[in-house]
Formats: C-alpha cells, sequence, structure tokens
C-alpha cells in the first residue's frame, strides 16, 4: 500500500492522526508528519505498522486488494514462543544468540530472530505437499532455462542479517549467489522465499518474518495460506512493499523471473484433494 493510498483511506475512513498512532504504535509527531507531506519517505517499519491500521479496517484483519478484486486477510500482531528450558542457561526473550541456537538438541527445531526463540512446530500433509509440489516446480524451472540459481527447502539455516541474534528457516527459497553459501547455511538473504502457514508460524510469518525478509532486501516473499487456498506476494519497491493476493485457481508469477516461471496452483490444489 502506497503513502498516497494510505491517505485517502485515512480521509474515507475519517481516521485522526491521534486514532491511527495509537493503533499502530508509531509516535504521533512522526504520523502527523507523514499525512501532513512533511515526511515523504518513512522507514519501511513505519510503513508496515500504519499499512497494519488501514488493512485491520477493511477486514478485521488487515488487507490488501487481490488481483481478483478481494479483500485479503493479513496479520495479527506478534507473539514469542516460550524458549522452554532446553538452554544450558535462561535467558529472557531478546537475549539469545547464535550460542543458544546451536546449543539446542538437534531434534528441536526453532528459529532465532533479534534475539527472540520461536518455536516451529512439526508440518502438517497440507504444509508438505504444498512444500513438495511448489519446490518441484522451481526446481523443473530452473533444471529446464539453467542460471545458476538454486532451490533448498527447510531445515537449512540461514543467517539473515549476517549477525549472532537472528537465524532464521524459510519454508522454501531461491539462491542465485552461491558465495552466500557456507558449511553452515546461508550467510545473508535469499532471492525468494515461501512461508507455508500454520496455526503456531501465522503470526510470525505475516508479521515480523516479513519486515525481516524486506528490511533484508529479500526480492520476493511468498507467504502461502493452505486454509483460506490464497497466496500473499509482497515484492520492495524502493521503501514501499507492494502486495498482490493470487487464489490456488491461479497460476502465480515468480517475479524474480520476470514471470517467465508460474506456479501451477491449480495442480497443487488437485494433490492436496487426493487425500483430502
Amino acid at each position: 500500500m502506497t503513502l498516497e493510498e494510505m491517505k485517502a483511506r485515512k480521509k474515507e475512513l475519517g481516521l485522526s492522526n491521534k486514532e491511527i498512532a495509537k493503533r499502530s504504535g508509531v509516535p504521533l509527531g512522526t504520523v502527523q508528519k507523514i499525512f501532513g507531506g512533511v515526511t515523504e519517505a518513512p522507514r519501511m517499519e513505519t510503513v508496515i505498522a500504519l499499512e497494519r491500521v488501514f488493512r485491520r479496517e477493511t477486514d478485521g484483519y488487515a488487507a490488501g486488494v487481490s488481483g481478483s478484486g478481494r479483500i485479503d486477510r493479513v496479520a495479527e500482531p506478534m507473539a514469542a514462543y516460550n524458549a522452554g528450558s532446553h538452554f544450558p542457561h535462561i535467558k529472557k526473550q531478546g537475549e539469545y544468540t547464535l550460542e543458544d541456537y546451536y546449543a539446542l538438541p538437534d531434534d528441536r527445531r526453532v528459529e532465532l530472530i533479534d534475539g527472540v526463540i520461536y518455536d516451529m512446530a512439526a508440518p502438517s500433509y497440507e504444509h508438505q505437499t504444498i512444500s513438495g509440489e511448489l519446490s518441484y516446480q522451481l526446481q523443473d524451472f530452473v533444471k529446464k532455462n539453467g542460471g545458476k540459481c538454486r532451490v533448498l527447502t527447510a531445515p537449512f539455516d540461514v543467517q539473515l542479517d549476517k549477525d549472532n541474534r537472528t537465524m532464521v528457516q524459510p519454508d522454501i527459497m531461491v539462491i542465485c549467489d552461491p558465495d552466500k553459501v557456507n558449511s553452515r547455511g546461508l550467510y545473508g538473504a535469499p532471492d525468494f522465499i515461501v512461508e507455508i502457514l500454520s496455526p503456531t508460524t501465522a503470526k510470525t510469518d505475516m508479521t515480523v518474518k516479513l519486515y525481516k525478509y524486506m528490511k533484508a532486501d529479500v526480492r520476493e516473499y511468498w507467504v502461502v495460506d493452505p486454509e483460506s487456498r490464497q497466496i500473499f506476494v509482497y515484492r520492495k519497491k524502493e521503501e514501499s512493499i507492494l502486495l498482490v493476493t493470487y487464489t490456488f485457481d491461479d497460476a502465480v508469477p515468480v517475479g524474480i523471473w520476470d514471470g517467465r516461471c508460474r506456479v501451477d496452483f491449480p495442480e497443487i490444489a488437485r494433490e492436496l484433494d487426493k487425500w483430502g
């Protein structure tokens, strides 16, 4: 959603700057400067916080307009998962580092984001079917068209911010720079990421990871919702985040390949329904 679109929605909904500041957590002075035209290029995290206000007002959660004109469900507020008692020395959320991450048992799958540990539940049948079919189509395109890009699936460590406070494991990723790969995983941002929603990861995927991936300059981020059978496609353009929404009735173009690759979601839906 662009600033001009938010200004139009603000006028349409009759929201005051004070109310927007209260709902978004953005300081009132910043809100006044943005909607008064003083600040023309606000920080990306500020834009995301403001967008969520207008999306909630539109559809109870928050939404952008889909390619077919529908209003789309987006996100709930962030909630961190309890780190539990598996750490050799208990810390507060926000204080954990890669040292703690690597000290965890091998059978415990978590992500570390800005010092916060997020537990990851075992994937469902729907999750695994979508992941398998989607990654197969991406890999097939790469093989048929050559190039140096590689398609990888979780678990695979991504040191997204190149620091010791964040390590994520996207469900599917495309990496086009082999120099980023090392013995422990990926050092830096993938070019393309897909996350498949589950009840335990939806909040993180739609808020925390959206912000982190866009800030890290991931070129394209897809969120696939098995329940609503929608695909939320985020692309970063300068300081704005563009959102287009598709359904499982669509062939969804992959932007990093200029739309030459289209993921056949009707085929994925047929595979899901075989055991549905």
